[in-house]
């Protein structure tokens, strides 16, 4: 399992179909070691604490495995090229990771890196701001439709990430998984 991209933002003006909102979903990849504090990453804001950051959500992590997913949705809905790569970071996550998807990876699980470790606290609930930046109104539908969330990390031990860097998964109590928690969630908000 693999750190691939470090990504942070300003929470800056987003034009969504609600109008414009602050955000800090536009994600930029960072370079060199990034500093992980309690409340994130250095350099990061969240706009809307209600439903981003704090203690429990201070770092949100995503697969790179879902982008070729989103890069055909994209050219399909006629709002980038076929050939358009999505950056790390597009998904407005943290952390791009590589070998670890949702449906391995339960609540209270420790990523483990050389001088930091984050503990797996929720999924990630899309919402507007997601279609915004994707560029068309069913993404947010789409990622709840295939569960490809990511999800939010806890810091249990501050240090620093570099990009490229390998990390492990130390299991957690194992009771409740990302994927499942996700589907029984907005299984509820559809009903």
């Amino acid at each position: 399992m693999k750190l691939l991209s470090i990504n942070t933002a300003p929470a800056q003006a987003l034009l969504t179909a609600q109008g414009s909102v602050l955000s800090g979903i536009r994600k930029q990849p960072q370079s060199g070691p990034v500093a992980v504090a309690p409340l994130g990453l250095a350099g990061d804001e969240q706009a809307d604490l209600s439903v981003h950051g704090g203690l429990a959500k201070a770092v949100y992590a995503y697969p790179v495995e879902h982008y070729p997913f989103w890069q055909t949705v994209r050219a399909q809905a006629k709002v980038a090229g076929w050939d358009e790569a999505l950056a790390p970071g597009s998904m407005g996550e943290n952390l791009s990771l590589q070998g670890l998807l949702e449906s391995q990876v339960w609540i209270g699980d420790v990523l483990r890196f050389a001088d930091c470790e984050l503990v797996v606290s929720e999924p990630r609930f899309p919402c507007f701001k997601f279609n915004a930046v994707m560029g068309f109104n069913q993404a947010a539908k789409l990622m709840t439709q295939n569960a490809w969330c990511g999800f939010y990390l806890a810091v249990q031990r501050p240090g620093s990430l570099s990009a490229g860097e390998s990390f492990e998964l130390i299991a957690g109590p194992r009771e409740v998984g990302v994927t499942e928690l996700f589907k029984a969630r907005t299984s509820k908000k559809k009903n």
